[in-house]
C-alpha cells in the first residue's frame, strides 16, 4: 500500500512547509496516539499509553514538541519528554521505561530548517508498516478530544542523558577502558552535544570535543559526520591517536586515524566484522546495502564471512539481519546496527564496537583498518523527463553486460532510480579507477540517448 506520508525513515520536510507544520504534527501526535491507544497492550484497567517524545538541537524541535505533546495528551496518551538527546537514546529509553512507543524529532544530518518525526516501537525498532499505515489513515479522521478525565499528562524525565550514558558503557567490555588514549569526537552540534565526550571520558579517555555548542541553527554545519573536514584537520592539529564524528542525531558516524585519514561505514564494519570472527563471536554474517563497496563484500567472503545486501536506507537492513538472525549490519554512510547491543543503529555504541577491536588487539584505527582497500566507485546521476522501463531496456542491458565483462569480477554496475527526484543513478566500482570511470560515462550516456528518443 502506498503511503502519503511516512517516508523509510518516519516524515520529514522543510519546517513550515506540509507537513512539517505545527497544525499537521499536532494531528499526526493525535493520530499517533488514538492507534497507540486503541493497540493490545496489555494494559492494567485505567492505565494509559505513555509515549517519550526526544529531539535533537534543531530551533523548530521545541515548536514541534509542544505540537506533538498536545495532539498525543488530546488522545488520552501521556507523554513523558527526554529533550535533546540521540535517536538510539529515545531508542532505549522507550524499552528501558516500558513504554508503548518513541518518538523522535530529528531531519538526521540535514540542515537546520528541515524537521522530522520518526517513531519506535516499545521494543526500540521502527514502528512496524501496519502501524505505520494506520496511524496514516487515523489522519484523515476529525479530531476529537477525550473527555478531560481522559486525557492524558506529560512529565519531563530529568536524567534521560545519564540514563544513556550508562547504557552507551554498557556495551564496552569491563574488562577493558580507554586510557592512554586522546580522541577526538564531533558531535556535529547536535543532540550527542551533551554525551558522546562524557562517554568517552568515563571510560578512561582524553577527550577532545568539538560540534558541542547548539545555538539551534548550527546543527551539521561545518561539522559532524557530513562535514568530516573539522575532524581530521582537529585530529592532527591535536596529534589525537583517532577521532569521532557523529551525524546530528547521533545514529551514524565516521572515523579518522592519527593521520586525519577518514574511515566510513564500510571500513568500520569491517574492522567490527573481522575482531567477532576472529574471536568466534560473529553470528552469521554481514549485511550491508546496494552502495556497499565490493572490496568490502570480497574482503569478508575471503574470511568466510557471509555477505548480504539490502536495499539503501537502515530499515532493509534491519530486515534483512532479523530475516537471516544475524547482528551486524551497516551503510556506508556510517549507519551501523550491532543487534547485540542495541536495538537500532547507534552512532556512540558503534564507535565503542571498533574501539573494542582496537584495545582488545592493540592496534591503532589505520592498522585495523590496513586490510581492507576500498574499491574506487564513480556514480553518476542521469536526470530523466519521462518514464521509461531502464531495467529492460535492451540497449542499456547490452552496455551493462558489455562493462561487467570488463570488469572481469572484480567490479559491479548499479543502476537505481531515486525514490525523490527524476534521476537515474548509474554506479559503477572496480578495482581500476579509469576503467570505472570509463563505463560509469559510457552506461550514463545510453541512459541519456534512451531518455531522449
Amino acid at each position: 500500500m502506498s503511503r502519503k506520508y511516512f517516508g523509510t525513515d518516519g516524515v520529514r520536510g522543510k519546517v513550515g512547509d506540509f507537513p512539517i507544520t505545527p497544525e499537521f504534527v499536532m494531528r499526526l501526535g493525535y493520530a499517533a496516539g488514538k492507534v497507540l491507544g486503541e493497540a493490545d497492550w496489555h494494559l492494567s484497567k485505567g492505565e494509559r499509553p505513555a509515549v517519550l517524545i526526544g529531539k535533537d538541537t534543531r530551533i523548530s524541535g521545541y515548536m514541534l514538541e509542544s505540537a506533538l505533546q498536545a495532539g498525543l495528551i488530546a488522545a488520552g496518551v501521556d507523554v513523558y519528554l527526554a529533550g535533546p538527546v540521540p535517536t538510539p537514546a529515545v531508542a532505549y529509553l522507550t524499552r528501558a521505561l516500558r513504554l508503548q512507543a518513541g518518538i523522535v524529532i530529528s531531519a538526521s544530518h540535514n540542515p537546520f530548517d528541515d524537521n522530522g518525526i520518526k517513531f519506535f516501537s516499545g521494543q526500540g525498532t521502527k514502528l512496524p508498516d501496519s502501524i505505520e499505515l494506520a496511524i496514516e489513515a487515523e489522519l484523515d479522521n476529525p479530531m476529537q478530544t477525550k473527555h478531560s478525565d481522559g486525557l492524558g499528562k506529560a512529565k519531563r524525565i530529568d536524567d534521560a542523558a545519564g540514563r544513556y550514558i550508562e547504557f552507551c558503557k554498557s556495551t564496552f567490555p569491563n574488562d577493558l577502558d580507554l586510557r592512554g588514549l586522546k580522541i577526538v569526537a564531533d558531535c556535529a552540534n547536535g543532540a550527542a552535544y551533551h554525551i558522546a565526550r562524557h562517554v568517552l571520558h568515563e571510560l578512561g579517555a582524553d577527550v577532545v570535543a568539538i560540534g558541542v555548542q547548539p545555538d539551534g541553527k548550527n546543527i551539521n554545519a561545518g561539522v559532524g559526520a557530513t562535514a568530516p573536514a573539522a575532524l581530521c584537520k582537529t585530529v592532527v592539529e591535536q596529534g589525537a591517536d583517532l577521532g569521532i564524528a557523529l551525524d546530528g542525531d547521533g545514529d551514524r558516524l565516521v572515523m579518522a586515524d592519527a593521520s586525519g585519514q577518514l574511515y566510513d561505514g564500510d571500513q568500520l564494519l569491517y574492522i567490527i566484522a573481522r575482531h567477532r570472527h576472529a574471536q568466534s563471536q560473529l553470528k552469521g554474517g554481514a549485511v550491508g546495502t546496494l552502495m556497499t563497496n565490493l572490496a568490502l563484500e570480497l574482503a569478508l567472503k575471503e574470511m568466510g564471512v557471509p555477505f548480504a545486501r539490502a536495499k539503501v536506507g537502515d530499515r532493509y537492513v534491519m530486515e534483512q539481519l532479523l530475516e537471516r538472525d544475524w547482528q551486524i549490519g551497516g551503510e556506508n554512510s556510517g549507519h551501523i546496527i550491532c543487534l547485540d547491543k542495541h536495538s537500532t543503529g547507534d552512532g556512540i555504541v558503534s564507535a565503542l564496537q571498533v574501539l573494542h577491536a582496537l584495545r582488545a588487539n592493540d592496534e591503532t584505527l589505520a592498522q585495523a583498518g590496513a586490510a581492507l582497500t576500498l574499491y574506487p566507485q564513480v556514480l553518476v546521476n542521469v536526470r530523466i523527463a519521462k518514464k521509461v522501463d531502464f531495467a529492460n531496456h535492451a540497449a542499456i542491458n547490452a552496455k551493462v553486460a558489455e562493462a561487467e565483462s570488463a570488469l572481469a569480477g572484480r567490479g559491479r554496475v548499479l543502476l537505481r532510480p531515486s525514490g525523490t527526484e527524476p534521476l537515474l543513478r548509474v554506479m559503477v566500482e572496480g578495482e581500476d579507477a579509469t576503467l570505472v570511470r570509463h563505463w560509469a560515462e559510457a552506461i550514463a550516456q545510453i541512459v541519456r540517448d534512451v531518455a531522449a528518443a
